[in-house]
């Protein structure tokens, strides 16, 4: 499943800079999960994504590792004199990040559960609820993008414009990391 936030976050910045260079590097391999839950490991390899491979924004799948990814990216851009950014997941993590971080959290990608649960209760609640597997994807708001802190506010317009088109199915996201 992981491998699936990579293809989509690969796609969607070669859709805006099809030059771009990607930088990959996972923390752990499966079956190995701790890689979930080492800040300090995340810490070490973004900086390393920062120091050694010139690395403006750093994306991360990691969960409770991302604390470690906002610490590199505060701790690169005072030591550098250059800001770079983190991306959080799963929730909006410029709310539950620490004070002095957040002004390094750039967007999270949002698993919108809220919008999972409520749908399933109605469902429930309406007699119309099946059971099987349930898609939450950007056609229902399952999924999003925070704007905490302002930082994206100049290009929500395009962020929007992207998601309209993989809506209309004009953009196919892959599922499969790209090389």
């Amino acid at each position: 499943l992981i491998e699936k936030f990579e293809a989509g976050f690969v796609a969607g910045a070669r859709a805006v800079n099809p030059d771009i260079e990607i930088v990959r590097q996972y923390i752990t391999a499966a079956p190995d999960f701790d890689g979930f839950v080492a800040p300090d490991r995340a810490r070490d390899i973004a900086l390393s994504m920062y120091q050694d491979n010139g690395a403006d924004i750093v994306y991360h799948a990691a969960g409770l590792s991302g604390s470690g990814l906002f610490d590199a990216a505060k701790e690169h851009s005072e030591a550098s004199g250059s800001k770079v950014w983190a991306i959080g997941v799963d929730s909006d993590q410029y709310l539950t990040a620490g004070d002095g971080v957040k002004d390094y959290i750039l967007t999270s990608m949002l698993k919108r559960v809220d919008v999972a649960v409520f749908e399933i209760i109605k469902a429930h609640l309406d007699g119309t609820y099946a059971a099987g597997p349930q898609t939450y994807d950007l056609a229902v708001d399952g999924v999003g993008y925070a704007t905490s802190g302002g930082f994206i506010d100049d290009i929500t317009s395009q962020l929007d414009d992207f998601k309209q088109q993989i809506v209309d199915g004009d953009i196919e996201v892959p599922t499969e990391p790209a090389p």
